[in-house]
């Protein structure tokens, strides 16, 4: 059966209709300005992470650095037997031409496309693969938890995740379940008596973890974003907490360091989080914490 929860999808039967009578074969085009077809040349006999984005939100670029650490991962394994997919809902703004410069913001390579068609066909692949919500914009932070599918379409396995998901259980899933699993058979899971404890970790680490450590890190290394050694010395605190909390707002202002920011990091957005108070401080409390551990 096909599945859009949270769980693993077990392989259809023979038979299944989870295949090219299900799936549409719209026309798409990618960021090189090529013609192709969902079903025949995206998805048939492949293992697969597709997406739905618009290059102009304050979210979606934080879901597709998210994702490009799973990227990362698989790096040896792209366009060899397992894609990308990055489809837009917004084709009056994102042309081929804006999803390239899009994909080069973000340095993506081989194996990961782009594309754009026309909304009834975007909206159909949306409703066909289970990421659709009628009357939602995909700007919400809350709305991207499951925006992602990743499948094998030659044996029938689907799973809905989310692009946030820990990026080493989404390349496993990737690399390992779901190109190993059989018809009829499950994965072979190690014993609970084997597994590691999971240590308990800070509400800052954990909002670093998850919504931060995609596009930075806490040394001098610049990524996405620039490194945060020493950022709570470096910047006003005040403005620090704005900065996190409502970065779309300073941006609006045109504040200069926020405009700066943008523009030496090519222009790739700080989103929005919808943090709390009580997140800021949490996540500034821990910053400090790891710049005062790297320079001891």
């Amino acid at each position: 059966m096909l599945t859009f929860g949270g769980s693993p999808a077990w392989a259809a039967p023979k038979g299944s209709p989870w295949g090219e009578n299900y799936f549409p074969n719209a026309e798409l085009v990618n960021q090189d300005g090529k013609t192709v077809r969902f079903y025949d040349d995206l998805i048939k006999d492949k293992v697969v992470a597709i997406n739905f984005i618009y290059t102009h939100g304050d979210t979606c670029p934080l879901e597709t650095a998210s994702l490009r650490q799973v990227y990362k991962l698989l790096a040896d394994r792209m366009e060899k037997n397992i894609f990308f997919y990055s489809i837009s809902i917004d084709p009056e703004h994102d042309t081929p031409k804006v999803l390239k410069e899009y994909s080069e913001s973000f340095r993506t390579g081989a194996g990961w496309s782009f594309l754009t068609g026309s909304k009834a066909d975007t909206t159909l692949l949306r409703k066909k693969l289970g990421l659709f919500r009628d009357g939602v914009e995909a700007d919400k932070l809350n709305e991207h938890k499951t925006s992602l599918i990743i499948g094998n379409e030659s044996t029938g396995q689907w799973i809905k995740r989310s692009p946030f998901d820990e990026p080493k259980v989404l390349a496993w899933l990737l690399g390992n379940s779901l190109s190993k699993f059989k018809a009829g058979k499950k994965a072979e899971m190690a014993p609970y008596a084997e597994a590691k404890i999971i240590p308990k970790i800070s509400l800052g680490e954990d909002l670093f973890r998850s919504r931060c450590d995609s596009c930075h890190s806490l040394g001098n290394e610049d990524g996405l974003g620039p490194g945060l050694l020493n950022v709570t010395e470096r910047r006003d605190r005040v403005w620090l907490a704005r900065w996190l909390k409502t970065p779309d707002k300073l941006l609006a202002e045109k504040d200069p360091i926020a405009l700066d920011l943008f523009n030496q990091y090519k222009k790739i957005l700080m989103p929005n989080l919808r943090l709390s108070d009580a997140d800021v401080e949490a996540l500034i409390t821990y910053m400090e914490a790891s710049s005062k551990a790297l320079n001891n």
